[in-house]
């Protein structure tokens, strides 16, 4: 349980959560106890996270709501942290849950359902004699087959209808319980078993459904290793991943799976990241090069200091916002809620009202009408279309996290199938970031060396590239650098910083620093040839030039080129770079604009006026420069997000890799996402409209009703939802 001030926060396993009808009735029973601040219901994890004021209500009042509503509560646990443990237990709970989801209870009064059905249709054709016939009743053996298919298929779900009558809620275990009720009273025996077993049946496979789309994650959270081998003064001991500490040493022998997010400290080997990145191809490591929780250690020995305990690792965080999405909900998805939410109540007046109105009215026969009513009942379940984007969303993001791209729910899959234009920042996303010192250049009677030590000592406090390169290549001329020499240092952010060196203040930074001074000609001579210019400084001038250069990604070229294939309009290169060296990235990898020289506010208003003037942008970067360009644009995505918790929390989008194909793979996704949203929305409403006037001719009976209706539609969106896993980055790429 987690404390937070005066409200706690605890979790529970909902069990008995098949489909977002479940998932809504769950949520009703939570809106409905006082003291809870905050709730979610995730159906992808079957689990209610609530908030709730210990002052106010308790947990014993929020589990007893949950079970009211007709369903099962496990023991409450923390979430804040998400133990390996707690959420590994869950997932081997839903997996057993799902090999034995054909032989629990409700399965097996299926199954006898069927047998008494089928025993029914049987009798009535070869033994169909008459025990008892008064007025609408006859018994006989095939009526005693077909009531006891009735009984038996609607134990499944008349506790649970009830229920909801009992709260004034007519969802589709009520209408299934009235149903079978009214034929039973009218004498429609077979009517009356053919609704109950084809609805046991159909909740039955649609619980198998959407145990399918659950299994993508559930095999995500399988592949985390449970131990690890920690090194000690006494040996090394295998032990449960939970307790290892940051710090402490494991090692990993080869064909093992990298137990914690770690630092390697020994040893180099190949390892494959797909399971983190999406990535095929393993990657090097080596001394001091990062790994990730859950990849695999192919050829070599390797000890890692860990970084990051069991339940803050990159594959626990991917899990977490995986797990969350649903809460992130889209407005088609809202939209068919508020629909359903009108939907049902009005199909069940219209189906009352057939019931009633032909005989008292026109003097129709009863019964006939009856049962036509009763068949508008079964058509009024909601199931199929309020299943038919979450399903479709669920498919998707889960998909996309198995291949390295995080997609933050429903809202941000909607809002990156809407992309027109595909806004780049350069360095670290079309470039590889790697800036290497090209040259020195004194002015003004400063050496070289002497320039170069100003210059290190200036970005010894900065963390970017450019910074980066100028000290690497100071300590490669080793030249020994003082910091406590620095005095009143300032960061000029997007344009560079300043300082007292030896009772001297330096700028260094962009040209544009230096406005109104005189750039010496070499300047301008680096600029022409493509490279990185960055100027040293005091108020009399400029004192030396430094360029610094970087090289294109070698799939940025083939990126753009998807990027354009899968339907983006425009490929915009934003950066705070000059126009020559801007232009010349710009050329090869083949980027429609340029806009070059931009400070992050400028940034931020270029993103603003491509939102005018072409459409939504997707602003991709992987610096804290862009995090205003990212926040403004439609759709922000953080490039190379592993490891990086503020990139993974805040962006719309995280692409694992560095790899911007996965970009187009995401927006390819996101398109086909939302086609097949649409589809299944349209064709919810369109099956059950078609339905409900093939009614009123006696078109349309009740069984019909429920094999296309009910069973039929929602078998058919979650199939077509399923249908998203298949795309994948080799996919988009061959377009």
């Amino acid at each position: 349980m987690i404390s937070n001030g005066e409200h706690r926060e605890v979790a529970w396993p909902i069990e008995g959560m098949t489909c977002p009808v479940c998932q809504g009735r769950v949520e009703q029973a939570l809106a409905g106890v006082d003291g809870i601040v905050d709730s979610s219901v995730s159906l992808l994890s079957s689990r209610a996270t609530v908030v709730f004021d210990p002052t106010a209500t308790s947990e014993a009042v929020i589990t007893s709501a949950i079970e009211d509503a007709g369903y099962g509560v496990g023991s409450s646990a923390p979430t804040a942290s998400h133990t390996h443990d707690h959420a590994d237990g869950d997932h081997h709970h839903e997996q057993a849950s799902s090999a034995s989801l054909w032989r629990d209870s409700e399965a097996m009064r299926t199954y006898i359902a069927c047998l008494f059905f089928f025993g029914g249709l049987t009798l009535q054709l070869t033994w169909n004699i008459e025990w008892i016939n008064v007025g609408w009743w006859s018994l006989g053996p095939s009526a005693v087959s077909f009531l006891a298919a009735a009984v038996v298929g609607g134990a499944n779900f008349f506790g649970s209808g009830f229920k909801a009558l009992t709260r004034l809620r007519m969802d589709m275990d009520f209408l299934m319980a009235a149903a079978v009720m009214g034929a039973i009273v009218i004498g429609e025996y077979t009517e009356a078993a053919a609704i109950a077993f084809l609805f046991s049946l159909a909740e039955l496979l649609e619980s198998y459904a959407v145990t399918r789309a659950r299994r993508s994650l559930s095999e995500l959270v399988r592949l985390a290793p449970e131990t690890a081998r920690l090194k000690t003064a006494e040996g090394d001991h295998t032990v449960a991943v939970e307790v290892v500490n940051i710090g402490d040493i494991c090692s990993v022998k080869p064909g093992e799976k990298i137990p914690l997010d770690g630092t390697v400290s020994q040893g180099s080997s190949s390892v494959s990241e797909a399971l983190i990145t999406g990535e095929s191809m393993p990657a090097d490591k080596n001394v001091g090069d990062r790994v990730f929780a859950g990849s695999l250690n192919e050829d070599g020995y390797l000890e890692l200091s860990v970084t990051a305990v069991s339940s803050d690792t990159t594959l626990a965080k991917i899990v977490k916002l995986v797990e969350s999405a649903e809460q992130h909900k889209s407005e088609t998805e809202q939209f068919v809620r508020r629909f359903s939410r009108y939907y049902t109540p009005i199909v069940t007046v219209l189906a009352v009202s057939v019931m009633v109105l032909p005989s008292l009215v026109f003097g129709a026969s009863f019964l006939v009408w009856f049962v036509r009513g009763l068949t508008l009942l079964v058509i009024a379940c909601p199931c199929a279309l309020v299943i038919s984007t979450p399903v479709s969303t669920i498919s998707a993001i889960t998909s996309a996290a198995r291949n390295g791209v995080l997609i933050k729910g429903g809202a941000a899959l909607e809002a990156l199938a809407d992309v027109k234009v595909v806004a780049l920042d350069k360095t670290g996303t079309l470039t590889k970031g790697e800036l290497s010192l090209s040259d020195v250049v004194p002015l003004n009677g400063m050496s070289a060396d002497e320039s170069l030590e100003i210059a290190a000592l200036l970005e010894s406090r900065s963390e970017h590239p450019i910074a980066r390169a100028v000290i690497q290549e100071a300590q490669l001329r080793q030249i020994e650098l003082s910091e406590d020499r620095i005095e009143q240092f300032t960061s000029l952010p997007g344009r560079g910083v300043k300082a007292v060196i030896g009772g001297v203040e330096y700028l260094l930074g962009r040209p544009e620093l230096f406005d109104g001074a005189t750039v010496p000609s070499p300047v301008n001579d680096l600029q022409a040839s493509g490279k990185t210019v960055v100027l040293l400084g005091t108020e009399g001038g400029v004192t030396a030039a430094f360029s610094v250069s970087d090289t294109i990604k070698d799939h940025a070229r083939e990126a753009v080129r998807h990027l354009k294939l899968v339907g983006v309009e425009q490929v915009v290169m934003l950066t705070g770079d000059n126009e020559a060296t801007a232009h010349s990235i710009a050329d090869a990898s083949g980027v429609d604009v340029v806009l070059a020289g931009l400070l992050p506010e400028q940034k931020v208003e270029q993103v603003k006026a491509l939102e005018r003037s072409v459409g939504a942008v997707a602003m991709v970067g992987d610096g804290v420069n862009d995090a205003p360009a990212l926040a403004t644009a439609r759709v922000g995505v953080a490039m190379g997000a592993a490891g990086s918790d503020a990139a993974i929390e805040t962006a719309d989008i995280s692409l694992l890799t560095d790899d911007l194909r996965h970009l187009a793979y995401a927006i390819e996704l996101a398109r086909a996402g939302r086609r097949v949203i649409r589809q299944n929305v349209w064709a919810s409403i369109g099956v059950k409209g078609l339905l409900a006037l093939g009614v009123f001719p006696g078109v349309v009976n009740l069984i019909t009703a429920i094999l296309a209706g009910d069973m039929g539609a929602s078998l058919g969106v979650t199939t077509n939802a399923l249908r998203l896993a298949k795309i994948t980055p080799h996919a988009a790429d061959d377009h």
